[in-house]
C-alpha cells in the first residue's frame, strides 16, 4: 500500500537536502529503538491517549519502551517529522516487533481481541 508523496523531481534542488536530514536524528532514534524493544510508545506529554495506551499495556502486564517527544507546545516540529515519516497522523505511535500498530484506540481493539499478544508470540 504504497502512500502517495511528493516525488523528489517535485523539489526544488535547493531545498532537497533539508527535507530529507530534516530531524533524521529523531526518525533514526526511533527507528532503533522499535528495531531493539518488542513494544515502543512514543508520545508527548499531557496527551491523554498517551496515557490511556500506556496503561492499557500496564494493565496487560506488558513491557515496553517509551519515548516522549515534548507537549502540545513544545517540540511539535520534531513531532511532525516522525509523523510524515510514519504517515500517522497522531500520538501515540504504538510498535510492536518493529511494526507500526497504530495509536491508543487501535491498541486496546488489538488487545481486546487477543490479535495482540498473538501478534507478539505470547498467547
Amino acid at each position: 500500500m504504497p502512500r502517495t508523496i511528493l516525488e523528489e523531481s517535485r523539489l526544488h534542488p535547493a531545498i532537497r537536502d533539508f527535507v530529507a536530514n530534516h530531524h533524521a536524528d529523531v526518525v533514526h532514534n526511533v527507528q532503533a529503538a522499535a528495531a531493539s524493544n518488542l513494544i515502543l510508545v512514543v508520545g508527548m506529554a499531557g496527551n491523554p491517549f498517551v496515557r490511556r495506551a500506556r496503561k492499557l499495556l500496564d494493565a496487560a502486564g506488558l513491557a515496553y519502551h517509551y519515548l516522549e517527544f515534548g507537549s502540545y507546545l513544545s517540540q511539535w516540529r520534531v513531532r511532525n517529522s516522525l509523523k510524515m515519516w510514519t504517515g500517522w497522523p497522531t500520538f501515540p505511535m504504538v510498535f510492536a516487533k518493529g511494526v507500526l500498530i497504530g495509536g491508543c484506540d487501535d491498541l486496546k481493539r488489538l488487545l481486546d481481541s487477543g490479535e495482540f499478544k498473538r501478534f507478539l508470540g505470547e498467547a
